[in-house]
Order: structure tokens, then C-alpha cells, then sequence
């Protein structure tokens, strides 16, 4: 791929995340301007389903600006941060106001619909800062239209593309403290979506919360930017033909692990999965797309419903075909 491409997706599509309307020194709110910059997506064509509406909020906690890290060997581990934002849906359909809370356990039934039977989604973005301090996201609403369609194959409500951006706008803005200076990592940011009613039966759940929490992080592989070693796996499935590899719900991630930990005993870096049918054909890897790159021809597997659409996968190729690259 030609150097510096990846780098130009995220100048290219990278959204401004504003600062505040207006500073009052007696009070410890903010207020966000809460632009949504036109972005090359399908967000406005695309409907919310089922019957949830959202409720837009627009303040955040205030804190300081810099927070005591040491930026230079930051992995890719949980690092909690100051506050997370909460809201949730009940039987009507309709999420509460969203509200940014401090960091902390969320209180769960037993019987909670995502303990017992799986049903939760979760995204995952992240917040850059620039050489000016101020801050950006990377294609949000792209997140918001993948969680929309994840949630109809799950039968869960999920917010609106307009309530997901803000409700990132918030929690990104209320740990801003947390995002590390330009060239040192990115704030990633973990919106979840999550059946938290009580079921005995297997039924959807009749109550979810939609939570979002942060946390600065490095380079995803240890190896950084350099490459890394994958193995190909021919005796496990990451997905298959009518299942919910298409979208990005928690059981898909946690049926990976035990090859994923056989791989880095012997050494390599993650697992590359075939397709489930014929047992030869490149699918992805556990936790990200992939392509093959020849002269001028990049390839990559097609969206079939066993792959997920990744983000950065779709950036690629939408700047690789304006630059004269070859999609296959």
C-alpha cells in the first residue's frame, strides 16, 4: 500500500470534537457545541430501528487539562479514567437522557439479559489530539450506523446516529485530560450496548443501558507499527454463513480466545481465520480486517454477513480507489 495512506484516512475523515459555548468560573459545567460535520457515510439515509428515541444532553463535567501518565509506554490495557456516560431504554422503546457519571461498577441482576444469554453489542473509536490541543474523532457516525444494525440482528433499541455522537461528544470531552498529546497514543472509546433487564426465559431483555467509558491507549500489537506474525487457523471458526459474524455483538470476540491463545504460545501475534464452509478462503483476523496488496491491486474479503465492516476497512478503501488503486 502506498506509505502514508492509512495516515491520510485519518486526516481526511477525522472529525473536529468542539470545546465549550461558554466558561463560567462559579460553575463547574460546560456547555458542548455539538456540530456534526458532513462526513462521506450513510448516516442520514439510514433509520433507527425498532421503536427507540433519544434524548440529547449537552453537558459534561468539567476537569483539568493534562493528567500525570507516562505517555511514552502506554499499551493497550484499561486505564480508568475520570467519568462514563450512562443512559438507558425501558419497555417503551425510549432512552432516558443520557448522564455522565463518575467511573465505576454498574450495579446488574443476575438474570440481566447479557449475563445469560449474550445479547450486548459494543463499539469501539477513538479521540486524537492535535499539535493545537484540540481534539478529534474518527468517523463516529460510521460507528452509530454499525451499532443501528448490529442492534436489529440482536432484537435490541439502540440510539440514534444523533444520540451516539453526542453521547461520544460528552464522555470524550469530560476525560479530555486523559487524551494523550499528539503522537503518543489516542483516547479509545468503548460505547456499549447492553440487554441489562432481567429474563429467566430466552426472550430480549426489557430494559438496556447504552454505556460509554474511555481509556488512553498505545499501539494495539506490541510490535507497534512494525509487522506482525499471524497464523493461520484451519480447526477453528471465527464465523459461518447465517451466524452474527456481520456484526459487532460480545459473543463473537470471546469464542476467539482459546485460539488466539494457542497462537501466541507459539509465538505469533494473532489468528488468521478461513471461511467456515470450504475451509480455505481468507476471512479476518480476530480483532481486524484484512487486505492483500499486490503492484496496484489491493484485495480483501468481500461483506458476505461472516465479516465484520470495519471502519478503517472501509476508509481504505474509499481513499485506495481515489488515489488509483485497484479494489478487489
Amino acid at each position: 500500500m502506498e506509505p502514508g495512506l492509512a495516515s491520510r484516512v485519518a486526516r481526511s475523515a477525522a472529525q473536529p470534537l468542539s470545546g465549550c459555548l461558554s466558561r463560567h468560573s462559579l460553575s463547574p459545567w460546560l456547555k458542548i457545541q455539538n456540530h456534526i460535520y458532513p462526513m462521506p457515510s450513510l448516516c442520514h439515509k439510514v433509520p433507527s430501528t425498532g421503536k427507540c428515541h433519544a434524548s440529547m444532553t449537552t453537558s459534561y463535567m468539567e476537569t483539568s487539562d493534562v493528567t500525570d501518565l507516562d505517555w511514552e509506554n502506554l499499551g493497550f490495557g484499561l486505564i480508568e479514567t475520570d467519568f462514563m456516560y450512562v443512559a438507558k431504554c425501558g419497555t417503551d422503546g425510549i432512552f432516558s437522557k443520557g448522564e455522565v457519571l463518575p467511573f465505576g461498577p454498574i450495579a446488574l441482576s443476575p438474570s440481566a439479559g447479557v449475563l445469560n444469554y449474550g445479547q450486548g453489542l459494543f463499539e469501539g473509536l477513538k479521540a486524537y489530539r492535535k499539535t493545537d490541543g484540540s481534539i478529534l474523532l474518527f468517523r463516529p457516525e460510521e460507528n452509530a450506523i454499525r451499532m443501528l444494525s448490529g442492534a436489529e440482528r440482536m432484537c435490541m433499541p439502540a440510539p440514534t446516529v444523533e444520540q451516539f455522537v453526542d453521547a461520544v461528544k460528552q464522555t470524550v470531552l469530560a476525560n479530555k485530560r486523559w487524551v494523550p498529546p499528539t503522537g503518543k497514543g489516542s483516547l479509545y472509546i468503548r460505547p456499549l450496548l447492553i440487554g441489562s433487564g432481567a429474563v429467566l426465559g430466552l426472550a430480549p431483555a426489557p430494559e438496556y443501558s447504552f454505556i460509554i467509558f474511555v481509556s488512553p491507549v498505545g499501539n494495539y500489537f506490541k510490535e507497534g507499527l512494525s509487522p506482525i506474525n499471524l497464523i493461520v487457523e484451519d480447526k477453528f471458526h471465527r464465523a459461518s454463513p447465517g451466524g452474527t459474524g456481520g456484526v459487532k455483538t460480545i459473543g463473537n470476540y470471546a469464542s476467539v480466545l482459546k485460539a488466539q491463545k494457542i497462537a501466541k504460545g507459539k509465538g505469533y501475534s494473532d489468528v488468521l481465520y478461513l471461511d467456515a464452509v470450504h475451509d480455505k478462503y481468507l476471512e479476518e483476523v480476530s480483532s481486524c480486517n484484512i487486505f492483500v496488496v499486490k503492484d496496484n491491486v489491493i484485495s480483501t474479503p468481500a461483506i458476505k454477513g461472516t465479516i465484520l465492516p470495519g471502519i478503517t476497512r472501509k476508509s481504505i478503501i474509499e481513499v485506495a480507489q481515489s488515489k488509483g488503486f485497484k479494489m478487489s
